[in-house]
């Protein structure tokens, strides 16, 4: 059917309710809308659905939750995991609880036990209570920092990270064989719960990941000592942060948590900001003014879900605020977590640092300083989690940090999950460290350069809506890949990684060996003076993303490269569109 005949089917079917015909109906006569919520279904990638909240087939609902967690059922079945169960949780978002019920219910009338968070919760907690509860796969919904009008669906698998091969590729398959939506199986919520299939699940896992959490903290002397006197502005952006952030951080001792109050409420429209994003300057306009009023040490601000952090850290000199960009902080805690592991107890053999193909190189150079393994991973936290998987099922390696430039990092293997809850401890917890010495984060920061370098690292994104956006994106990968440039900026490009290839090509001696990274439709181009650029589209937003990293001498020269770097490769773009 096309798409015309798929929203008439809509209209005609007495399974959709009411409310989703009225939505369907006003907008018969406006083709272009039909054809975009109807031309395909919502994409189920290996991150799950990410979508626009509203009636059709290519719209985050009830209908598309549903039938996407019948797949995910269905796959469950096949690999004899039913009887673990699945737990739930979901974020502030308009329609979370409701899809989060929807999926639970579903489960439940096929035979799977669903336990299902009381209220919202971040999704590291959601990480962590797949393994606390030995389920075989988790659910969130959540659209994390994207725009208010969408929502989204993650599936986690029974290690707490979210799906990788074969699982990934196997619940796709299940999710595409489900095309007849009143196939779909569902119950009410009371026949679940005396069925034994649905349990509500809250303060027993609340408990134990805050314990979790606490294990983690290297210096309780240091926030005894400074605890309180450190002044912390923390806003949770209208999401989940807000109770567990607040509770860790009372509970280990820091007395002076001021909380923004216009962004502290749960609120799927995030009336404060355009969109809910801590990478945003926006994003800390409220938190900074606070921080001015109280006169605060740093200002902190978790994503809804909780899993990203963002940070402006004061420079006691000149009283500024400056922000720590994803990089910056993950290196921060990276060096802090390490070195102190190492001064306490000594650092195992075996020691590895994990970080993303587009993260900033400094923390090569911090993996070298404290002679760890480095490994490189594709973007996305689930690569790190499936690294610290492979370290138990092997016994070889040891898990130290794990970072990637998008704000988010896991201390700690409580969780598979980028976690902003114990980042945000853990940054409190190095402030107050740091302050028995008389330095601030940004004094630490700008010692971290004199070691290792001044590096930057920047990111360019290019947003392409709907279908014409997809073939645009398309386009522009394509013609990176048939036509590499050979210089960028200043660079000379020294080899290039096609990781849809499994290819690293040498350009110097034309060898050719493997990524030996999975398949992804990314390209990554090392330059000379250790300066990088990797091209790959979002898998999440209709967006192509440059991601690019220079080495300077000092702050200003690197601001200088970084700027030319950048110009340099949207002039290349223009000549690939």
């Amino acid at each position: 059917m096309d798409y015309k005949e798929v929203y008439q089917s809509w209209l005609d079917n007495p399974y959709f309710d009411e409310a989703t015909k009225a939505e369907l109906k006003a907008i018969e006569h406006d083709d272009n809308e039909i054809k975009e919520r109807f031309y395909m279904d919502l994409a189920f990638g290996t991150a799950g659905l990410r979508g626009i909240i509203g009636a059709g087939t290519n719209r985050m609902n009830i209908y598309v939750v549903r039938k996407t967690t019948q797949g995910l059922a269905n796959y469950i079945s096949q690999v004899n995991g039913q009887e673990k169960g699945v737990a739930i949780a979901y974020d502030s978002r308009r329609m979370s609880p409701e899809f989060a019920k929807e999926a639970a219910l579903c489960l439940a009338a096929n035979g799977i036990k669903a336990y299902y968070f009381e209220t919202l919760r971040p999704t590291p907690e959601l990480s962590y209570a797949v393994r606390k509860l030995g389920c075989i796969a988790g659910i969130n919904i959540t659209a994390s920092h994207n725009p208010p009008e969408y929502n989204g669906y993650k599936v986690y698998w029974e290690d707490g990270a979210q799906i990788t091969p074969p699982h990934d590729t196997g619940i796709m398959d299940e999710v595409k064989k489900v095309t007849d939506y009143n196939a779909v199986k569902t119950m009410s919520e009371a026949d679940a719960a005396a069925a034994g299939l649905f349990q509500v699940i809250g303060a027993e896992v609340d408990d134990a990941y805050i314990a979790e959490l606490k294990s983690q903290v290297q210096h309780q002397d240091a926030i005894q000592a400074e605890g309180k006197n450190l002044k912390i502005v923390y806003s949770p952006l209208h999401g989940t942060g807000n109770v567990p952030a607040r509770r860790i951080l009372k509970e280990l001792g820091f007395e002076n948590v001021y909380v923004v109050p216009e962004q502290e409420k749960p609120d799927g429209e995030f009336p404060t900001v355009s969109y809910p994003n801590p990478e945003s300057a926006e994003a800390f306009v409220l938190g900074l003014k606070l921080a001015k009023e109280v006169d605060a040490d740093l200002v902190l601000a978790t994503d809804p879900d909780a899993d990203r952090l963002g940070v402006y850290v004061k420079d006691s000199k000149t009283g500024e605020y400056y922000t720590l960009t994803g990089n910056m902080s993950g290196c921060l805690l990276a060096h802090y977590e390490i070195s102190q592991r190492k001064a306490l107890k000594g650092l195992p053999d075996d020691g590895v640092l994990i970080k993303t193909i587009v993260t900033t190189n400094m923390a090569d150079a911090i993996a070298r300083y404290f002679n760890i393994g480095l490994i490189e991973v594709l973007t996305g936290f689930k690569f790190i989690g499936q690294q610290i998987l492979n370290f138990e099922n092997t016994g070889k390696g040891t898990y130290l940090f794990g970072f990637e430039e998008s704000y988010g990092c896991l201390i700690g293997t409580h969780a598979r999950d980028k976690d902003a809850i114990v980042a945000t401890m853990a940054l409190c917890e190095a402030a107050a460290y740091y302050k028995t010495q008389g330095k601030t984060l940004w004094d630490v920061m700008i010692d971290m350069y004199e070691q290792y370098g001044y590096y930057k690292d920047s990111i360019k994104s290019m947003e392409f809506k709907g279908i014409e956006g997809l073939e645009k994106i398309q386009t522009i990968l394509t013609n990176f890949r048939n036509n590499p440039p050979k210089t960028i900026g200043a660079y000379t490009v020294t080899a290039v990684r096609d990781y849809k290839e499994d290819t690293r090509k040498d350009l110097s001696t034309g060898a050719v060996e493997s990524t030996g990274l999975p398949s992804s439709n990314v390209l990554y181009y090392e330059l000379t003076d250790d300066a990088w650029v990797c091209v790959r589209p979002s898998g999440t937003e209709p967006k192509v993303k440059f991601y690019y990293g220079i080495k300077g001498t000092s702050m200003e020269d690197a601001d200088t490269r970084s700027a030319a770097l950048g110009q340099a490769i949207g002039e290349i773009v223009d000549t690939m569109m």
